[in-house]
């Protein structure tokens, strides 16, 4: 599996391969896991997704940091992913982040859909 280099991309797949609802769902468990109460419904434009998926990481990296780093230990983010991030603003880096994680739930959901 070649994982998609851009949001766009990961949507593009998403919607082809008729997965966007599985991904959401994915997200939504994800979150719960790590005590996250916030939910994106299932009816969420990817804009949407990304916006307040983005938003809600960028707090947590500011606000939350022990809830945001066992996020990223739920999804499983690699990090040797997170450390090759060149340094930048708060913004920058909680959207590289963002897609990083949104990727790893991807990968998650399609080979649970191919293999599972």
């Amino acid at each position: 599996m070649q994982l998609p280099e851009s949001y766009e991309k990961l949507i593009d797949e998403a919607w082809k391969e008729m997965l966007y609802a599985a991904l959401v769902r994915q997200i939504n468990k994800d979150f719960k896991f790590a005590n996250i109460d916030d939910e994106f419904p299932g009816n969420i434009t990817p804009e949407e997704l990304f916006n307040q998926f983005h938003r809600l990481v960028r707090h947590l990296m500011e606000f939350e940091f022990d809830k945001y780093l066992n996020l990223l230990y739920i999804i499983d983010v690699s990090e040797s992913k997170i450390r090759e991030i060149p340094e930048a603003d708060l913004g920058l880096l909680s959207q590289k982040v963002s897609f990083l994680m949104l990727q790893r739930e991807w990968q998650k959901v399609w080979i649970r859909h191919h293999f599972g």
